[in-house]
């Protein structure tokens, strides 16, 4: 005779029996769309994939000579590691041995990756972490310590040697990972279902590749909560569109305001959420401001370039922008890539004459490729190559190629932890707009991306005064125009030193640099509001950034209200607002019209 505790336990059995046999239909589904999806994949340059052999080989040679010449200082190297991983193996037989079934102290340093207390307290994955934590150790020092690998060759080996590390992570493995492991058991299996739906949701967004979602992609829509200053757009050509915001005060400057984003992304990273909108809060400062929505090439833009960019993008939208508000100047920004161009017009109208641009301001921008920053481990021949040949059988360089590359400069942050969160956790991404700006990034014309990584990183040829625009040679000491620069301290893309090297090279004799706390993009969207990141100035710039940065001011707050406080200077006096269009450029759509959204939704 059955007790009623049996008949309990034969019904929580008989439902996890169930859950399980739906799960093993929800997983053989999901197995056949992901391999569906993975026979989309189109194939790619190897090039892109990965550092070319020669890296490699001048590792490999760097180390057997200096374990040639310096055998003595390996053999230190090894010793040092064998004997760590020794000790602490030793340390954890002796607590077993004593009774306890714990790991020994650890006294390392902490690591993010490790938050889980069962790292700390029980003796496996504490034996693994340790063991991890020594390894990356001992390899990350002897790549560090290879005097006949220098400059870019050394960078280039240190960095794809902490790639490796990263990657081998034991919190990146199911088996080693004791968040992922717990959740597993609490649900029955349950998170490793939902983890593998989202997985083969990311291949399938991805056409067959793989890149990690990092936000809930359902969470917002461009034009309705994010991007929805409402402002219209009031021109229109093959290479973007220009957006006029509503003015939201009774008077306006003078001279209009116009903004060069980077077409490497959309331009709503200055206008998330309204609280941290830059767009917003320039529109409330009392400016009538544009902004370009530059277009998201296809394979019909194969041949556009540099030069494109200059004359049917900044020549024509700054020209629109005086015609629209009747002003013989105006003041412009650009950021990141667009500083670049923007500082190249800048010289080509100083070599034409034209006083079109009133003052100029740059954010996170280089000029100077001579120190790349972290962005230099991609700027050698063997990835160049690569994109080259890609653009050449494809027209353009795919969106993924530009989205991976950077966020393996931050590759715990941008592809393990979320990849752990997606799919061995099973939860879905959050709700973040600056990580769904940050997914929602564009393709780059074929010309375009080879003249640029030719021309100015590898070559440098607008620091040297080698640079051709449009017939004219450009240089960095013939940029005469009143200028702001404003760099990221911790920027992995434009590193501020090199920012500052480029502007400490123009010629203008009217310049203010600003170094923001924080990095490429929290910089810049530093609303005063937040009361977050500060900044620093000091008003010479020269010498060498690092003697800059010693002699410089500490301001607390964001940089913003010290800039326009620079801009008012520079915008005229004030007359009655204006309102979006005029009779020669009527409103064509409400902003931010549809070059900025994705081409399903603008079809």
């Amino acid at each position: 005779m059955t007790t009623e505790t049996d008949q309990t336990e034969e019904k929580l059995s008989a439902e996890r029996l169930e859950r399980l046999n739906a799960n093993m239909a929800r997983i053989d589904e999901l197995t056949k769309r992901m391999v569906a999806a993975m026979g989309r994949r189109k194939q790619s340059d190897p090039g892109l994939q990965g550092p070319g052999q020669d890296m490699y080989v001048k590792a490999a040679a760097a180390y057997m000579a200096e374990m040639m010449s310096n055998p003595a200082k390996m053999i230190e190297q090894q010793v040092g590691y064998w004997g760590k991983s020794l000790k602490h193996y030793a340390e954890a037989q002796q607590q077993l041995a004593n009774g306890k079934l714990s790991p020994p102290e650890d006294t390392g340093p902490s690591d993010p990756r490790f938050k889980n207390e069962l790292w700390d307290s029980n003796p496996y994955f504490n034996f693994i972490k340790q063991q991890y934590l020594h390894s990356s150790e001992a390899i990350t020092q002897a790549m560090d310590d290879l005097p006949q690998l220098e400059g870019a060759d050394k960078s280039r080996v240190s960095f794809f040697a902490r790639q490796i590390t990263d990657m081998l992570s034991p919190t990146n493995f199911l088996a080693t990972n004791p968040d992922a492991l717990t959740k597993a058991v609490e649900t029955d299996g349950e998170s490793l279902v939902r983890g593998l739906e989202n997985l083969v949701h990311d291949i399938e967004h991805n056409e067959g590749d793989l890149l990690v979602s990092l936000a809930d992609e359902k969470a917002f829509k461009v034009g309705e909560n994010i991007a929805a200053t409402e402002g219209s757009v009031v021109y229109r050509n093959r290479m973007f569109e220009l957006i006029q915001y509503k003015p939201s005060t009774d008077k306006v400057k003078e001279t209009p305001l116009i903004i060069f984003p980077p077409w490497i992304n959309k331009f709503y990273i200055m206008d998330l959420k309204p609280k941290n909108s830059l767009i917003k809060w320039i529109v409330d400062q009392g400016y009538t401001l544009f902004i370009v929505s530059w277009v998201n090439p296809d394979e019909t833009y194969r041949d556009v370039g540099i030069d494109d960019y200059v004359d049917d993008g900044y020549l024509t939208a700054i020209n629109e922008v005086k015609k629209i508000t009747k002003q013989d100047q105006v003041n412009a920004v650009g950021y990141c890539i667009a500083g670049t161009t923007l500082s190249m017009v800048l010289s080509l109208m100083e070599k034409r004459g034209d006083t079109s641009i009133k003052s100029a301001t740059l954010f996170t921008t280089l000029t100077d490729f001579e120190d790349a920053g972290e962005m230099s481990v991609f700027l050698d021949d063997d990835f160049v190559d690569g994109i080259e040949r890609q653009v050449a059988e494809r027209g353009y360089l795919h969106s993924y190629f530009m989205s991976r590359t950077f966020s393996y400069l931050r590759a715990n942050d941008l592809i393990y932890a979320p990849a752990i969160r997606n799919y061995m956790m099973g939860e879905a991404p959050p709700a973040f707009d600056l990580l769904y700006w940050n997914g929602d990034s564009t393709n780059l014309a074929g010309r375009f991306v080879v003249d640029y990584l030719r021309q100015l990183c590898q070559q440098n040829q607008f620091a040297k005064g080698t640079m051709e625009i449009l017939g004219e040679t450009v240089s960095l000491d013939t940029v005469q125009t009143p200028l702001c620069a404003v760099a990221c301290e911790t920027d992995h893309i434009a590193a501020w030193k090199g920012s500052f090297n480029g502007v400490k090279q123009m010629g203008s004799e009217d310049k203010t640099f600003i170094v923001s706390q924080s990095g490429h993009v929290a910089g810049i969207i530093n609303p005063p509001s937040k009361k977050k990141y500060g900044h620093y100035t000091n008003p010479k710039i020269s010498g060498e950034p690092d003697a800059w940065m010693d002699a410089a001011d500490f301001n607390e707050g964001s940089w913003w209200p010290r800039w326009e406080k620079w801009l008012e200077s520079r915008s005229g006096g004030e007359i009655k607002a204006r309102k979006p269009g005029i009779k020669s450029h009527p409103v064509l759509e409400k902003a931010p019209g549809t070059y900025v959204l994705p081409k399903e939704a603008a079809e």
